[in-house]
């Protein structure tokens, strides 16, 4: 299990990526982080104008109910697969 120093450092390394890891891995990666700090998406979807806004809250809605823990550990296990 990821400890909360080890999803510190790779939140750090994301903003190091020699390279853009594409929208979809980004998206994950948000998502993750969010439900380690935050828990489960709350409030409404975001209206069908505000694109960005409504890919992270899917993203997000997407992970909900897994545990803290085990969003640190995906976190940080799909940060060392992107080279960080």
């Amino acid at each position: 299990m990821a400890t909360e120093e080890e999803f510190r450092a790779a939140a750090e390394d994301v903003k190091g990526l020699a390279s853009d890891p594409g929208n979809d891995t980004k998206l994950r990666l948000y998502a993750l982080y969010k439900q380690a700090t935050d828990g489960d998406v709350d409030g409404k979807r975001p209206g069908f104008t505000n694109l960005v806004g409504r890919a992270k809250y899917d993203a997000w809605a997407e992970v909900r109910g897994m545990s803290a823990d085990d969003a640190r550990e995906a976190y940080v296990s799909l940060v060392r697969g992107l080279g960080a």
